[in-house]
């Protein structure tokens, strides 16, 4: 049975005051709990204050990003190694922001997969389309592409304990969402492509999230569906009471 991951990616936002807070709601909301795990990827300014903030708790706390390298001239990035020596358990690799806005190929992100392991990290790696992709019926290719590459040269272990998080670009701070059934097919779909790249046994190990305005109103019904484990959560996550009914709404539909 896969445990439904319910992570909160904070992006740009808090300041170190706000992100205390924050931390401090979603950790309780967290140990109400059990059928859930829950995690927050705040900014990498205050993961010190976040770590402590939830130190003693449930709370999963990891980096919205880091670099390939363990050390080196690459002013401005983190590397893997400085999160997992803060606390941090888990990264958010491969976002559609990294991808689209910073320009991140698949063969960075990829390495970046490998890098994660080495040090002990656990990747949350980020697939999905954009929406002329969509339209032009360019959703398999585009996310088989990105898994592919996001998973080449792990071994069986490596990609069993990989979490895979589905975002249509077009849902992500837009208000809209995919539908149940239409995240639903995607999801099959990588579970489908992970049997293709490993085996049946591992395909079912693996936890996909969804990730695009997932909020309160709709995570009892995304999270309903088969393939769908949990969710990678933006601006909804940044309000604790929102959150939480996420998470609650999240418990709730894997109880059935």
């Amino acid at each position: 049975m896969r445990k439904p991951f319910i992570c909160g990616n904070w992006k740009m936002n808090t300041n170190r005051a706000e992100a205390v807070a924050l931390a401090e709601a979603t950790a309780a909301a967290a140990a109400e709990v059990t059928v859930v795990e829950v995690g927050a990827c705040p900014p990498a300014c205050y993961l010190e204050a976040v770590l402590a903030a939830a130190q003693g708790t449930p709370l999963v706390v990891g980096g919205q990003n880091m670099y390939f390298q363990e050390k080196g001239a690459f002013t401005g990035e983190i590397a893997g190694p400085m999160l997992a020596d803060l606390g941090c358990t888990t990264v958010i690799l491969g976002h559609s922001e990294r991808r689209h806005v910073f320009g991140e190929p698949d063969d960075l992100i990829s390495k970046k997969v490998h890098a994660a392991f080495a040090c002990g990290l656990k990747p949350i790696l980020c697939v999905g389309e954009l929406i002329e992709q969509r339209r032009a019926g360019e959703t398999e290719t585009v996310v088989r592409r990105h898994v592919a590459t996001g998973l080449e040269g792990l071994s069986p272990e490596q990609a069993a304990a990989i979490v895979i998080a589905y975002e249509p670009v077009w849902a992500i701070g837009t208000g809209e969402t995919a539908t149940p059934d239409q995240a639903q097919k995607v999801h099959a779909f990588i579970r489908t492509l992970l049997a293709d790249l490993y085996d049946a046994r591992l395909a079912q190990a693996v936890r996909i999230q969804y990730g695009g305005s997932v909020k309160p109103e709709n995570a009892y019904d995304l999270m309903r569906e088969p393939d769908i484990d949990g969710a990678l959560v933006g601006g909804a996550s940044l309000k604790a009471d929102s959150f939480a009914a996420i998470i609650a709404e999240a418990a709730k539909a894997k109880r059935l």
